[in-house]
């Protein structure tokens, strides 16, 4: 499963959903890879998010997931894990969009350098204990690159752009049975941000629901970027551990 249980523009974990409902603890999976791929033997990575005090259970699962082609690493950070694995698709949708309006690589790199800074400062923001980590292993980083240059959600969101029909229609057409998750995630994540009066802190996924969902110029997804403006400079930096 990748996204979240909504209700009453509130957002839960799946992993929330399992403990809560069977009384078990419970983690993630999530990381780049496609299950073709995975099938073909061909190397892929993912990542294992399980609670800090289950230590036992992230030995277990890595165990019996583990092979050499598919190499499984695990963090302490359930909801780290699930969270990428939910809000890249959203990314994925305004990937779709940059490559759909004929932008070029330098725009498309910079949409990605932006959602994954969204991606973590929502976990952060919403979910104490998400950690730096999460963000630069496969669940992160890698999902995201892959999903935004080869997922359904990116070749969706182009066709969106490009012929402008509907979401259904593109589904039925182009995914042979398969569903969009970009575009309900969208819708749930807008509506918990704007209950907590949180969307303008969000560009990038705010601005890819109301292209999606509101029919907003889909420019906007680079324009909203643009100014005449210098950024602030950072004056000190804290070196990130890349494991």
């Amino acid at each position: 499963m990748k996204g979240f249980d909504c209700e009453n523009n509130q957002i839960n974990l799946m992993s929330e959903f399992v403990r809560k409902t069977l009384n078990i603890e419970c983690s993630s999976l999530s990381g780049a890879n496609v299950a073709e791929g995975v099938a073909r033997e061909q190397f892929s990575e993912t990542t294992i998010g399980y609670s800090p005090d289950d230590f036992e259970a992230a030995q277990l699962f890595q165990s019996l997931f583990d092979t050499p082609w598919f190499r499984v690493n695990a963090v302490p950070d359930v909801a780290g894990v699930e969270i990428c694995g939910a809000i890249k698709n959203i990314v994925a949708l305004a990937a779709g969009f940059v490559d759909g309006l004929g932008y070029g690589s330098n725009t498309k790199a910079a949409i990605l350098r932006i959602g994954i800074y969204e991606m973590r400062k929502f976990a952060h923001m919403f979910y104490k204990g998400t950690i730096e980590e999460t963000f630069w292993d496969s669940a992160g980083i890698a999902d995201l690159l892959t999903t935004c240059y080869g997922g359904r959600n990116r070749k969706c969101a182009e066709a969106f752009i490009k012929t402008g029909k509907s979401w259904a229609a593109l589904e039925k057409e182009m995914l042979g049975g398969q569903k969009l998750q970009g575009t309900s995630t969208c819708r749930d994540i807008h509506a918990f941000l704007q209950a907590q009066g949180k969307r303008d802190e969000f560009p990038l996924l705010t601005t890819t629901y109301e292209i999606a969902d509101c029919g907003k110029d889909p420019h906007q997804i680079v324009k909203i970027f643009q100014s005449g403006v210098p950024r602030a400079i950072t004056k000190t930096r804290t070196p990130l551990s890349m494991l």
